[in-house]
């Protein structure tokens, strides 16, 4: 609310002070007047107690050396009814030290000796000469050195009426004509006027005037009525109001207490008291009071009874209107009087409604705030011409809301929450910067739809007025999805950094597509720091992310507040958990859905250097040293890329050094063996303990639906893959995984292996035996190696003592440890059983 204090210490003090001034003439002439006629002899001193006339009649009274008052008429009447006539009438009276001439002038005035009542039935003139205030310490020093007969500087006060009746009985001077008084500052009108010489109280019956300037500016004060009590100093204005240049001040009822100087001390209003201006701001209270030093400048002051503030401000590009209410208001003042802090309470709420029209499109922004306590602080505006707020600051849990809307675009809402906010304001009332302290929140929906939620022990946002990034595209034809709170104007603050500690909470919920159900992004930290250049949160202090199927850590998280984006730098830990079902057409409310992993039906775990999270997608890549495990199948590479709604999983690697290496755990498990001699894993084979399979390579390409993993060789290297006993080395290798469902082995360790298949340049070895050909198949069932080959390359076995053998399928048995040779028609053309080994 833009008020200027000068105004209203123009109105409520310069004027009040004037009109008491003014006021004063009357009482005088009320003093005067008894002083004249106190004693009964007057008469007779001027030869008057008999039918007579006289002609140049002139008393002077003295005392103690000194002239008090002089008489001068040019004819009197004696009436035969003990009535006298005095006609052109001059009375000067002076002061104490004879040093000042105060004068009455009229034409005819009518004594009645025994009514005591003395009337002046034409115009009457009183010139009275105000001597200025007592002078100071200081400045009677000074005097004392001043030249002998040196004089104080006067101003004089001018009063005209007519019809004046004064009542020596009663001490009460009334007049019901028109009273007209100037003073050098202005002039002033009333009808009817009364003077109360005994009590002190002097009264302006109606329609009460005051035509005034200070500092070159023009003030009217109106009041239906005014009352001034001598003895304690005070002036009663009834329906008073006051027009200026720059707009109006009213009061039911104002009182002013004045110092013996003229100068105001205090002001209280009732009945209502308002102040508008021209810009259409306006201050309102049922009653209040003001407190003034001795140069009529405001100290303190109190507004209660429901005060509100209203106002209206204008730029080429939009208008906005603010209106305030609380119950009670402290004000307080500079030394010079300049408004410079408010102290609201009991219940605050400040609302402004801003619109306008941007680059393309209109746009409106409503925000309200709410808190128990509020104080602002006001500073004078670049071009001195008014006061305008500075900071406010709320306490006892402050609210703020917002609601914005660009174009024919969905309404954005917002809201910020705090225990203790201060909001710092830029010249010209454009939001600078906000704190919130103590359970600090923020809600807020961006322009996809995206609800957001922000919360921590503290909040420090700083604000930029320049224009929305992709204002001239209007609400709904961004490219770009925009932030709640934007409006496409330059005059409109925008957020440009922001940050939140302790106890840092982040949630983003998308909007939900037509059969699906949005899934919800929480974050947590430490510290949370916010940039506007690309909309990102970024999370410090031990941070974690977890969008209801995954749960990210790391030493930083940058997250987008727009795209819903999630960066992960350092010491990158990411979980998958189990969640239900939410496509359409998928699983019902409960069911359990194939989560990003290797087949298995527990959690997921991955670490890594680094991560990207996009939650709209479901793609998350993690690079650097990174490695999964689910169950017992886990996979190792420099990236790994994981898409949880296509339930797919790559892993990629041009580093030879570090090819991507994955392990799965086989149906059952077995080594190639064809010479009898005993293995470990072939004892597990027997007792259907399930075994390792590891396979390492180029990429990893694995997808749920199919169950199916692919791993191929990078440019120039080749497959390896390593079951318990036997090692291969192929072109690629596809793994079939089982169905989901349970399959433990004897131990309860998870089973995943259906078939193995190695493609491709295939070279198979276990301790000195080596098999070649083109295609090796690996059955968890049968717990059977097959190697097949081409006609131009049939498959080969070479066994140090058996030799080499060959045919057009190998067949090894892990059960006995058998090798069946198949010829044309898949018809056995040889069997060769080896020795079992002992104990």
């Amino acid at each position: 609310m833009r008020f200027t204090i000068e105004r209203l210490r123009t109105i409520l003090l310069v004027a009040g002070a004037l009109l008491v001034v003014t006021l004063g003439a009357f009482l005088a002439l009320g003093r005067w007047k008894n002083a004249l006629f106190r004693n009964r002899d007057i008469p007779k001193r001027l030869g008057i107690d008999i039918s007579q006339e006289s002609s140049g009649v002139t008393y002077t009274q003295s005392h103690g050396g000194h002239t008090e008052y002089k008489i001068h008429a040019s004819k009197v009447v004696q009436l035969k009814n003990d009535h006298a006539l005095l006609h052109d009438v001059q009375i000067e009276l002076y002061g104490p030290d004879g040093s000042r001439a105060d004068r009455i002038v009229g034409n005819e005035f009518e004594y009645d000796q025994q009514a005591q009542v003395v009337k002046a039935e034409g115009p009457v003139e009183i010139v009275m000469t105000r001597p200025a205030p007592a002078p100071s310490a200081t400045a009677r020093q000074r005097g004392s050195q001043a030249k002998p007969g040196a004089q104080v500087a006067t101003d004089q006060v001018r009063v005209k009426t007519s019809g004046l009746s004064f009542d020596r009985k009663s001490g009460i001077a009334t007049t019901d004509q028109r009273v007209d008084f100037s003073v050098t500052q202005g002039s002033g009108t009333a009808i009817g006027a009364t003077y109360d010489s005994e009590q002190g109280l002097l009264i302006l019956d109606r329609q009460v005037e005051l035509d005034l300037k200070r500092n070159g500016e023009a003030v009217t004060v109106h009041a239906d009525h005014a009352e001034f009590e001598r003895g304690d100093m005070i002036c009663n204005l009834r329906g008073a109001a006051a027009d200026f240049r720059n707009g109006e001040a009213t009061a039911g009822k104002a009182t002013i207490v004045f110092r013996e100087d003229g100068s105001a001390v205090r002001l209280d209003a009732d009945g209502g008291f308002t102040m508008s201006t021209a810009t259409d701001g306006r201050l309102s209270a049922p009653q209040g009071w003001l407190v003034f030093n001795e140069h009529n400048q405001p100290r303190q002051g109190h507004l209660e009874g429901g005060v509100a503030m209203d106002s209206l401000t204008h730029t080429d590009q939009a208008e906005r209107r603010a209106h305030g209410t609380s119950p009670t208001a402290e004000l307080e003042f500079t030394e010079t009087g300049e408004l410079r802090h408010a102290h609201l309470e009991r219940g605050v709420d400040l609302t402004s409604d801003e619109r306008g029209v941007g680059e393309a499109a209109p746009f409106q922004a409503i925000r309200t705030w709410r808190s128990p306590v509020a104080d602002i602080e006001f500073r004078q505006s670049a071009d001195n011409s008014r006061v305008e707020p500075e900071q406010i600051h709320g306490v006892g849990g402050v609210t703020i809301t917002a609601t914005t809307q660009t174009g024919s675009g969905p309404v954005l809402p917002s809201r910020l929450a705090a225990e203790d906010v201060t909001v710092n304001l830029a010249p010209g009332g454009a939001l600078s910067e906000l704190q919130g302290v103590g359970h600090a929140s923020l809600e807020e929906t961006t322009g996809t739809g995206t609800l957001q939620t922000s919360a921590g022990d503290r909040l420090v946002t700083h604000f930029s007025s320049a224009p929305a990034a992709g204002a001239a595209t209007g609400g709904n034809s961004s490219s770009a999805p925009r932030r709640q709170g934007k409006a496409p104007t330059a005059g409109t603050a925008e957020i440009e950094s922001a940050a939140l500690d302790g106890h840092v909470v982040i949630t983003q919920k998308p909007a939900a597509k037509p059969g699906e159900v949005a899934a919800t992004m929480r974050a947590t930290a430490g510290h949370a720091d916010y940039e506007n250049a690309g909309e990102w949160m970024h999370l410090t202090e031990n941070p974690a992310v977890n969008d209801g199927a995954m749960q990210l850590t790391g030493d930083k998280i940058d997250v987008s507040q727009l795209t819903s984006e999630a960066f992960a730098h350092g010491n990158v830990k990411a979980t998958w958990l189990a969640q239900d079902g939410a496509k359409e057409g998928g699983p019902a409310a409960g069911a359990s859905m194939p989560m990003a992993g290797l087949g298995g039906q527990g959690p997921s775990h991955v670490i890594a250097a680094e991560a990207e999270v996009n939650q709209g997608s479901g793609q998350a890549t993690f690079r650097g040293n990174a490695r999964l495990w689910q169950d017992a199948n886990s996979v190792a590479a420099p990236q790994i890329a994981i898409n949880r709604l296509k339930e797919t999983l790559v892993a990629t690697s041009t580093d030879p050094r570090n090819p991507v290496r994955v392990v799965l755990v086989s149906a059952r498990g077995g080594g190639l063996d064809v010479s009898g001699s005993k293995s470990s894993n072939r004892e597990e084979s027997r007792n259907g303990e399930p075994s390792v399979i590891r396979v390492s390579g180029g990429s990893l390409k694995y997808s749920d639906a199919e169950r199916k993993a692919v791993v191929t060789a990078m440019d120039g290297g080749r497959v390896e893959a390593e079951t318990g006993t036997a090692n291969t080395v192929s072109d690629e290798v596809e793994v079939m995984l089982l169905p989901p469902g349970n399959h433990a082995g004897k131990n309860g360790s998870s089973a995943q292996v259906d078939t193995m298949t190695a493609l491709g340049h295939v070279v198979v070895t276990s301790q000195d035996r080596r098999g070649t050909g083109t295609k090796l198949v690996y059955t968890g069932e049968t717990e059977d190696y097959v190697l097949t080959g081409t006609g131009a390359a049939p498959p080969k076995l070479f066994d140090p003592e058996k030799g080499t053998v060959t045919g057009e399928a190998l067949i090894f048995h892990s059960r006995d440890d058998s090798v069946s040779i198949e010829g044309g028609g898949n018809e056995t053309v040889t069997q060769t059983r080896t020795p079992k080994g002992r104990d």
